[in-house]
C-alpha cells in the first residue's frame, strides 16, 4: 500500500489534489502571469493571476506566461494539452516519460525539460510541508524558448535536457519528402520496432 509511482498502486488517487509547489521552485523560475490550478487557499502565489477549482481553469482564457501544477494522474492531460497549445509556460509533473500524454504533449512540442534531483516535498494549502515526498521523480517542462532558458538558468538541481524543436521540424519536412534529414549530434535516431 502507498507504493506510489512504479508500484502497484495509483499514487494520484490520494485524499486531495491540493499540493502546493515548493516556493523555492517558483522563486527560481521567475514571475508568471497565470496559475490555472491554484488551491484554495494558496499560501503563496505562483503567478500574478490564478484560477482555482471553482473557476475551472480549463474553461478560462490563458494569457501570458503560465505555471502549471495540474492534478497528477490522468486529469493532468487536458491541462498539459492546453499548455502545449498555449506555448508559453512551465509545467510541473511526474517524470512519466513513457506515457501517452508525454509522447503526445511533451516530446514533440516542449522546448526543454528539467528532471529534478530527488523527490519533491509539496506543501499543504496552509503552507506546511507534507510529511512524505511526492512518491516519484518530477520534471519541469518548458514551452517556449524563454521558458527553456528559465529552466536552464534556474539553479535548480537536476538534469536539463534541451529539445531541439527546429531540428525535429526540419527532419519531419525531410521525411515527408521521402529523404531522411540529418540530425544534430545531440539527437539520435532510434528505428521504430
Amino acid at each position: 500500500m502507498g507504493k506510489g509511482i512504479g508500484g502497484h498502486t495509483r499514487a494520484y488517487r490520494g485524499a486531495t489534489d491540493d499540493w502546493i509547489t515548493p516556493r523555492h521552485i517558483i522563486d527560481a523560475l521567475g514571475q508568471f502571469d497565470l496559475d490555472p490550478c491554484a488551491c484554495i487557499p494558496q499560501p503563496w502565489p505562483c503567478a500574478d493571476m490564478s484560477y482555482n477549482v471553482n473557476d475551472n481553469g480549463l474553461e478560462q482564457p490563458w494569457a501570458g506566461r503560465v505555471f502549471l501544477n495540474a492534478p497528477y494522474g490522468p486529469r493532468a492531460k487536458p491541462f498539459l494539452a492546453k499548455l502545449a497549445e498555449h506555448g508559453d509556460g512551465i509545467a510541473l509533473l511526474f517524470a512519466r516519460t513513457e506515457t501517452v500524454m508525454f509522447h503526445k504533449y511533451v516530446w514533440p512540442i516542449a522546448d526543454a525539460l528539467l528532471f529534478l534531483k530527488g523527490r519533491l516535498y509539496f506543501h499543504r494549502p496552509d503552507g506546511t510541508r507534507a510529511p512524505g515526498n511526492s512518491g516519484g521523480p518530477s520534471v519541469l517542462i518548458a514551452y517556449g524558448r524563454q521558458n527553456a532558458l528559465a529552466l536552464r538558468n534556474s539553479g535548480l538541481d537536476g538534469a536539463y535536457v534541451e529539445l531541439n524543436r527546429s531540428a525535429r521540424k526540419s527532419e519531419q519536412s525531410a521525411d515527408s519528402t521521402g529523404t531522411a534529414g540529418e540530425l544534430p549530434e545531440s539527437l539520435t535516431r532510434i528505428p521504430a520496432q
